[in-house]
């Protein structure tokens, strides 16, 4: 692992070793779970009408990108909405989500996050959200590791 100038391990440059692909049954091509347009948090209005009544999945850019199962486990059955935490000015996110958050009847809050630390913005302006919205609301944080692995 290279540790670049800003000291911060989400921008260390590192090679994820792999002895060999866990695909090992092809199965076919996978079906995309998602179900709305747009799915970046910048762009999705509050009163988009799939956010009623919605389970929603508030996702780091990266993590669908690390975590090979992210469609099935993830995105089957929820709103996704995605971001970066690291790289967006996530001030207006908290105010965004918090209006989600009161003006749907959301059943549950799901964000995945990787484990570098930057990434814990991201569920931090979720549970900022949540607070303000005056709801209470299952919530959950799931890490994904850089390898690929759920770490909870």
């Amino acid at each position: 692992m290279k540790n670049l100038a800003c000291g911060c391990p989400g921008s260390s440059v590192r090679t994820i070793e792999k002895k060999e692909t866990c695909n090992s049954v092809e199965t076919g091509r996978l079906a995309s779970e998602l179900r709305q347009w747009p799915t970046q948090l910048t762009l999705v209005p509050p009163t988009a009408p799939w956010l009623q009544g919605a389970h929603l999945l508030i996702a780091a850019d990266c993590t669908p990108f690390a975590y090979a199962e992210f469609h099935r486990d993830f995105i089957r059955g929820k709103v996704l909405v995605n971001a970066c935490p690291k790289l967006d000015d996530c001030g207006p996110y908290v105010e965004k989500l918090t209006r989600i958050l009161a003006d749907n009847d959301i059943q549950s809050l799901t964000v995945t996050i990787m484990e570098v630390p930057c990434c814990r913005g991201m569920a931090a302006v979720a549970q900022q959200a949540l607070a303000a919205s005056g709801k209470e609301i299952p919530f959950e944080v799931v890490v994904i590791g850089v390898d690929g692995e759920r770490r909870s």
